[in-house]
């Protein structure tokens, strides 16, 4: 067991075998970035390790990071498992509540603050008395600052090892249905699925990977993906965004060869098109031979993305119809499927395998299986040790053979391909008593260019509906009557073409517009941009009387 090579020794190898090579590019404002070599990092990493050493914590206590991502966030995640404990990663959005929590779930014994938008309401929760580091790049603070740590404190030595069974951190899931539950991760499980994730982005990326780092670290998607894949193989150079506002220019810098995103993202981008083409105009453009292809060489351009060779989408499913708009552009978009319990490492698509609906073929070393209820049941070397605190979800979620029940329900197609047809808590039973799956129904809807999200529900109604966001570019225009005729008159035609398309009793009644968007703050969007349906439908619960009581097929909220 001692001598099993894990994800921090293949780090020390890279600092030994490539000091000099840039590993991470940080914007720093004003078109300014700072550029860390292995060996920069690691010396870093170092000081900050002798430092969290010479607190006195018990081996294997939990360090907490707050804070967008960043390249200390991966210094300090390499110094917390140089010193011997347990990273804990909070969301960067998430509340003073949510944080209080997992501060106090976990029993952390110190706090990393860095990069952070709302940091004057988070920090009410936390707690007093709890020692706090601030980053470089976070607000200004009374606490000790990264900077007068590393300068006053020497590099560790040697090669500090850890056992395979050692807890190398701790995710809590975003908490889209309920409070956040605390996932156990061992070195040895993040070190076979990292090592999976780096072989199967080498297999498909020719030359340099090239990436930009934007969806929270503190998501098993972008920790496995991005960071850990990057520790096993060394040879990644991986980009920081900066803001929001200076995406599109962080994405240009970045030129990645991989990018990884949502759903939501991936239609945004292509909103972001079409409000400079109209879609009519673009597809008969791309129909155009060898036009077409300059046409599309430009679109990708534009967003950046001219250089990627593996594009990903992750974290909830993605409509099909938008796969297949990218691919006309040239762009190999596919969907991958993991979750927090088995590190994101399940089923990926590959060149050989996939198919737009469907989210790939098993990764290797993956067992998976549908159970005569539909769940996917799947057996990963990723796989959680179990839920902090929480001894009785263990049992709850693994069968007697070692199968984890992920809760989501799906198909495995004859060549392998596995497509997910919905989740087994958000199916709900209509008056007509038969379950409705939302999901591919919700799918069908989001496809649309006029809808940016949307959800479907009616738990006990007569029939199902549909609350909808209209895309970005509508929605400052929506009072205008035109407008609102227009999109009226669409989204008949949407109710209409879905209700075609699916069971009497999936049918919808209506389709109701939001009145405003979805997004983190208000509560509706998780940090990965997941729906909180159980939150959009309380907030919709005084209104559902009087839309059915409306004969219209399409309502303003």
């Amino acid at each position: 067991m001692a001598d099993t090579k894990l994800i921090l020794d293949y780090v020390y190898g890279h600092e030994a075998s490539m000091p000099d090579r840039v590993y991470l590019t940080q914007p720093l404002g004003n078109d300014q970035v700072a550029n860390y070599t292995w060996a920069q990092l690691m010396d870093q990493s170092r000081r900050m390790a002798t430092h969290l050493q010479g607190q006195g914590f018990a081996p294997g206590s939990k360090i907490a990071i707050l804070s967008k991502n960043c390249a200390h966030f991966i210094m300090a995640e390499l110094a917390i498992w140089m010193a011997g404990h347990t990273t804990v990663a909070i969301f960067p959005t998430e509340t003073a509540d949510t944080v209080r929590y997992v501060l106090e779930h976990s029993e952390a014994s110190l706090l990393f603050v860095g990069k952070l938008d709302t940091w004057a309401q988070q920090t009410p929760g936390v707690p007093a008395g709890l020692p706090c580091v601030a980053f470089p790049l976070a607000p200004k603070t009374s606490f000790q600052t990264w900077d007068s740590i590393i300068n006053r404190t020497e590099p560790m030595a040697g090669q500090t090892r850890r056992q395979p069974d050692d807890l190398a951190m701790l995710m809590y899931t975003s908490g889209s249905t309920g409070t956040p539950k605390g996932v156990m991760h061992s070195f040895d499980a993040a070190t076979k699925a990292s090592m999976g994730i780096a072989a199967e982005l080498r297999r498909q990326i020719q030359g340099d990977v090239r990436l930009l780092s934007y969806l929270p670290l503190a998501h098993i998607f972008e920790r496995a993906w991005i960071e850990c894949s990057s520790y096993i193989d060394g040879k990644y150079h991986i980009y920081f965004a900066e803001s929001l506002d200076t995406f599109l220019a962080d994405l240009q810098r970045a030129r990645p060869t991989a990018f990884i995103s949502v759903p939501r993202l991936w239609l945004k981008f292509q909103q972001g098109v079409f409000a400079k083409m109209p879609p009519k105009k673009l597809d008969m453009l791309l129909g155009i031979p060898f036009l077409g292809r300059i046409v599309a060489r430009k679109v990708l351009t534009g967003l950046g993305m001219d250089q990627v060779q593996l594009a990903g989408s992750g974290s909830a499913p993605i409509p099909a119809d938008l796969i297949v708009w990218y691919k006309r552009l040239g762009l190999n978009l596919s969907e991958g499927y993991g979750m927090t319990e088995d590190f994101a490492y399940s089923f990926n698509s590959t060149a050989e395998k996939s198919a737009p609906g469907c989210v790939g073929v098993t990764m290797p070393g993956v067992q998976a299986r549908i159970s005569p209820e539909g769940e996917i049941q799947i057996k990963s070397p990723g796989k959680l040790v179990g839920y902090y605190k929480q001894p009785e979800l263990d049992a709850e979620c693994f069968t007697e053979d070692g199968f984890f029940r992920t809760g989501d329900l799906g198909e495995i197609r004859s060549d392998g391909l596995l497509k997910i047809t919905g989740r087994a808590k958000e199916q709900f039973k209509t008056a007509k008593g038969k379950y409705v799956a939302p999901a591919p129904i919700e799918n069908r809807i989001n496809a649309h260019p006029m809808v940016e999200q949307s959800i479907v529900s009616g738990v006990g109604q007569s029939a199902a509906y549909a609350l909808v966001v209209l895309a970005e570019g509508l929605r400052p225009r929506q009072d205008d009557a035109a407008v609102r005729k227009e999109v009226e008159t669409e989204f008949t035609r949407l109710l209409d073409e879905v209700n075609a398309k699916v069971a009497d009793y999936e049918q919808l009644k209506m389709i109701v517009i939001a009145r405003e968007p979805w997004s983190i703050e208000n509560g509706c969007l998780t940090p990965t941009m997941k729906i909180k349906r159980a939150r959009i439908e309380t907030m919709s619960a005084p209104q559902i009387e009087a839309w059915y009581g409306n004969q219209k097929k399409v309502m303003w909220a």
